[in-house]
């Protein structure tokens, strides 16, 4: 996929020049693995939730970025599941920061046609939250040009589970037989159900796991790691794991020959 032309009607604060200048092909889904926020603030002697404020400016980078390039879906990890056993005041300042990103890119997303998706296990927000998700998700569904999944209270092997428990409710009450089930009856009982599964995953501050995200999703996602902490990822970085990306040979288990062929 090429990148697409700067639409006169975006409303951005990215480096619009250094985007224009990448010419190498586009992911059609990218994810993140957003890691980092707590040591980037530890690091400057601050608190870590400071870091989380920080980390979501370089949201705002990410998904302006990839609205420029013609990215289609960006999925970013923002709270795991097992995220809920961090302290108690942690937690808390996640859930009111992750609040007030709802009501402040509101606008922003809207006007460049991006269209929020919440995939996660939503009952364990408050009913607050997740009445602003909903509402959220109807404003910028009309039009979108670009799909932003934010996982929160998510986990890949609990998505799993959950599809598989769904699927075995309806083989019991008779709508198919097991064997009716392949991979694209599975994937539609998914949080990700009618999206592509991701090209490339991007983690931050120079992990090397993927942190039961996407589980089955990533199967054949290119990986690419970074040491820089996600506070401080920018358009330049995003660049640079395109460029990795682009450089890859995708093969989906056929042979280097095949590909090309």
């Amino acid at each position: 996929m090429t990148q697409n032309t700067t639409s006169p009607k975006l409303n951005l604060s990215v480096n619009e020049t250094l985007l224009a200048a990448f010419d190498g092909p586009i992911p059609r889904h990218v994810a993140i693995i957003m890691d980092g926020n707590g040591r980037w603030a530890t690091s400057r002697g601050m608190n870590r939730l400071r870091g989380h404020h920080e980390g979501a400016n370089a949201v705002r980078r990410t998904v302006e970025s990839c609205r420029y390039l013609g990215v289609e879906v960006l999925t970013i990890y923002a709270f795991s599941s097992q995220n809920w056993q961090r302290p108690v005041d942690e937690v808390s300042g996640l859930m009111t920061l992750f609040d007030l990103y709802i009501k402040k890119e509101r606008k922003l997303l809207m006007d460049n046609n991006v269209a929020i998706r919440i995939i996660g296990d939503r009952t364990r927000l408050s009913d607050k939250l997740q009445a602003a998700i909903v509402q959220l998700e109807e404003a910028t569904a009309p039009g979108a040009k670009m799909v932003l999944q934010v996982a929160v209270s998510y986990g890949g092997r609990e998505e799993i589970l959950g599809a598989t428990r769904a699927l075995c409710a309806r083989v019991e009450a008779g709508e198919f037989k097991a064997s009716d089930v392949d991979e694209a009856l599975f994937s539609s009982h998914l949080y990700t159900a009618g999206q592509p599964d991701p090209d490339l995953v991007i983690r931050t501050s120079g992990e090397f796991r993927i942190s039961n995200f996407l589980l089955w999703q990533l199967a054949y996602a290119e990986i690419y790691v970074t040491d820089v902490l996600w506070p401080d990822f920018d358009e330049a970085h995003l660049l640079e794991a395109f460029g990795s990306f682009g450089r890859r040979e995708r093969r989906f288990g056929l042979t280097g020959a095949q590909v090309k062929a």
